[in-house]
């Protein structure tokens, strides 16, 4: 089996930003297109910047920030956000095209596909349509856009019946790049298999959120089924995995990754022989990627394929 690791939106060894902001208050009182521009070039400048790093490094696997264009998703701000940039956009196909990284978009807590409010539905519709579109001209093949079950109001029943009527009002384009991941409070890695199951969706296992928000039956009885969602989509399976900051703030990230814990959720993987890739939830990104692979290195002798990539036998 292969692993490939990745990180989240921002290198911390080249220390550029793909998510500078542009406050929804600060251009209620401004309206500066210009100064939009500007940060949205910069933001394009700096991804397309981080996607040469990621290649020139092997990294295969990497998340995108989803607040790359400010304001894009706000209902009350209107603009250009596609062909206006599209010199930026076509720098960045090339770049994922010729290295072949995996991208997608993990949308914040206000993309809520159950909520009972339908202002948050309009808001949430429109969040993934932007996503959406981003992928697409950024010629992604294998689009994906992974989403939290979301909200619990009225119950766990309730909320899964809500999360599949809203999902079928879906226009198919989005229907078909969702996948979804279990959270740390409420919605279990069986609650995900569940709409699954319904939906024929992918599942995105988040390995510390099942610690924090385990289910009765032990994880590797939930593998194969997980792994069956991505059969569809003929995609390697993805995992999230980070560390807890410390027992007081268990459900917090930690800067780095645990080394033993990962080697201990690595030999769980194992006798499934499945190709997986991890994304690595860390607050030091890149840096806590590298200092992982050393520390594996040092701990075992998996076969290393390049900088981010190892076979396990």
């Amino acid at each position: 089996m292969i692993i490939r690791l990745g990180y989240v939106a921002i290198s911390k060894s080249i220390k550029t930003s793909t998510s500078t902001p542009y406050p929804y208050t600060t251009w209620k009182k401004e309206k500066n297109q210009e100064k939009l521009d500007h940060i949205i070039t910069s933001n394009l400048e700096s991804l397309y910047q981080t996607l040469i790093y990621n290649e020139k490094n092997h990294i295969h696997f990497y998340r995108i920030s989803s607040n790359i264009i400010p304001l894009a998703t706000h209902l009350n701000v209107s603009f250009d956000y596609l062909e206006k940039f599209l010199p930026y956009y076509k720098k960045i196909t090339s770049i994922l095209q010729k290295s072949k990284i995996r991208v997608d978009f993990h949308p914040n807590q206000y993309c809520v596909l159950n909520s009972v409010k339908k202002e948050v539905i309009t808001s949430t519709i429109n969040i993934l349509e932007y996503h959406y579109q981003l992928l697409k001209i950024l010629d992604i093949q294998d689009k994906i856009i992974l989403l939290h079950i979301g909200s619990n109001t009225f119950g766990k029943k309730n909320s899964l019946s809500r999360f599949i009527h809203t999902f079928k009002k879906l226009p198919n384009h989005l229907k078909e790049i969702i996948a979804i991941e279990n959270d740390d409070k409420v919605f279990n890695i069986e609650d995900c298999l569940f709409l699954a199951k319904k939906l024929n969706i992918p599942v995105v296992l988040d390995y510390h959120h099942h610690q924090c928000n385990p289910t009765f039956k032990e994880l590797f009885t939930y593998l194969n089924d997980i792994f069956l969602t991505w059969k569809k989509k003929e995609m390697t399976p993805k995992i999230h995995f980070s560390s807890p900051k410390n027992k007081r703030e268990y459900r917090a990230h930690n800067d780095y990754i645990e080394v033993d814990s990962f080697i201990q959720f690595l030999n769980l993987l194992k006798p499934k022989n499945q190709d997986v890739d991890i994304m690595l939830e860390a607050k030091a990104k890149d840096d806590a990627l590298f200092r992982l692979v050393r520390e594996l290195k040092y701990h075992e002798n998996y076969l290393f394929l390049d900088e981010t990539s190892f076979k396990i036998e």
